[in-house]
């Protein structure tokens, strides 16, 4: 419903009437609409953290494994891209809501629920400690823009795609923590405009 109807039209009472549930039984497994729709999504992400930690574990290069992580996670977003904007919505009606972001245990936000910036943050917090990626900005602030991106441009009904979108965040991402992959490619070099995804999404 989510995807068919757009966040404002998806209520609570319709869904739970879906899934025949009364609307309060509904409301006590999901408290807000913004938590039910984290919920959606969460399994969308989740495996892309698995990948995270694996690749720490193998000892795999930081800037590859972001490559990845950034690729899919622009291809995930764009091949869910109704419901990504309800989720990108429910992000800011928390947000306005709670007149801040939330603390980082906070069940009820739909981007704690569905962590898009989790794996993002855990490489690079990885590659900031080894020493493979430079320590400004904190992965948090890195992790945050980067899913704040990917939402933005998923929503704008311009001519935004999965592939230009990863080339986007690959190249903001590493212009930042590893800024020598972009000069070392010349003033017209775009070093990630063919990079292929681990999970075999072509960008």
């Amino acid at each position: 419903m989510f995807s068919s109807q757009g966040w404002l039209d998806a209520r609570m009472e319709d869904i739970a009437a879906q899934a025949g549930v009364s609307p309060a039984t509904a409301y006590n497994h999901f408290p807000t609409k913004q938590a039910l729709v984290g919920h959606v999504y969460a399994p969308l992400v989740l495996p892309q953290l698995e990948q995270a930690q694996h690749d720490i574990a193998a000892g795999r290069a930081m800037t590859e494994a972001l490559k990845d992580q950034l690729s899919a996670l622009a291809q995930i977003v764009f091949a869910n891209r109704r419901l990504s904007a309800a989720l990108w919505a429910a992000a800011q009606d928390y947000t306005i809501r709670v007149a801040g972001p939330a603390a980082p245990d906070e069940t009820l936000d739909p981007l704690v629920q569905a962590p898009l910036a989790e794996p993002i943050r855990v490489l690079v917090e990885h590659g900031q400690r080894t020493g493979e990626l430079r320590p400004y900005p904190t992965a948090l602030e890195v992790s945050r823009l980067v899913v704040d991106l990917v939402l933005l441009r998923c929503v704008d009904i311009g001519q935004s795609s999965a592939a230009s979108t990863a080339e986007l965040l690959l190249t903001v991402t590493m212009g930042v923590l590893r800024p020598e992959l972009l000069t070392d490619s010349g003033l017209a070099g775009r070093p990630f405009e063919s990079t292929q995804s681990a999970v075999g999404f072509p960008i």
